[in-house]
C-alpha cells in the first residue's frame, strides 16, 4: 500500500481501463454511424437498376394488387364499377332499334300506370277513382306477365325473374282488390277481406 492511496482509489484504477475502453468503443461506433449517414446524404438516394429509389418499389405485374391484404379486403369499394345484369334484363329489341323500342315493356307499364294516375287526379267521370286505381293495378299485373313471357324485358327486370313476378303480381292484385272493394258502393263484396280492412284501419 503506497502513501496517499486508499482502497477506493485502487478500485477505480483497477476498473478504469475497462470503462475507458468501453466508452471509446461506443464513441467510435457512434462516429461511424454519423460518418456513414453523412456519406449517404452526400451521395443522394441509392437508385435501383431502373432508376427507382427505395421509397418507390418496382410495381408488380399489371392487374396484380400491391399486397395480399389488399386483395383480401372485405371493404366495399367507394365506386361500383360493375353490376350483374338481372336475369332477362337484356334489350327487348335489337341494338340498332331506337331506345323506346328497346325498352317497350317498361314504357308500356309506365304509360298504363300513368294513365291511371291521370284519371284519378282529373276525376272526369263518376267512379274515376276506382277505374284509375284498377288501371294502376292492371299495369303492375301486366308487368308481371311480361316478366314471365318475354325473354328480355330491359329495365323492367330489377331482380331475379321470380322476385319480379311476386312483387309485380302481388302489388297489382292487392291494388285491384282494394279498388274493387272501395266504398261507397263496392263492386266486390268479400266479407272476410272487408272485416280485415275494417280491423286494420279502425
Amino acid at each position: 500500500m503506497g502513501a496517499g492511496t486508499s482502497p477506493a482509489d485502487r478500485a477505480a484504477s483497477a476498473t478504469g481501463p475497462a470503462d475507458e475502453q468501453a466508452e471509446g468503443t461506443a464513441d467510435a461506433a457512434a462516429a461511424g454511424v454519423t460518418d456513414a449517414s453523412a456519406a449517404d446524404a452526400a451521395e443522394g438516394p441509392a437508385d435501383g437498376p431502373d432508376g427507382r429509389t427505395g421509397s418507390h418499389p418496382e410495381p408488380g405485374p399489371e392487374g396484380a394488387s400491391a399486397s395480399p391484404a389488399a386483395r383480401r379486403s372485405r371493404r366495399f369499394p367507394s365506386f361500383t364499377r360493375d353490376t350483374a345484369r338481372p336475369e332477362g334484363g337484356g334489350r327487348a329489341a335489337g341494338g340498332d332499334a331506337p331506345a323506346p323500342a328497346r325498352q317497350w315493356p317498361l314504357l308500356a307499364v309506365l304509360c298504363t300506370a300513368g294513365a291511371g294516375l291521370l284519371i284519378v287526379a282529373a276525376d272526369p267521370f263518376a267512379e274515376a277513382f276506382r277505374i284509375g286505381t284498377i288501371l294502376i293495378g292492371v299495369a303492375l299485373i301486366g308487368g308481371a306477365v311480361l316478366r314471365l313471357v318475354v325473354p328480355s324485358v330491359g329495365m323492367l327486370a330489377v331482380r331475379s325473374r321470380f322476385t319480379d313476378l311476386v312483387t309485380y303480381g302481388l302489388l297489382g292484385v292487392l291494388i285491384v282488390m282494394l279498388s274493387l272493394m272501395a266504398q261507397p258502393k263496392p263492386w266486390l263484396d268479400i266479407p272476410l277481406l272487408e272485416d280485415a280492412v275494417h280491423f286494420a284501419i279502425r
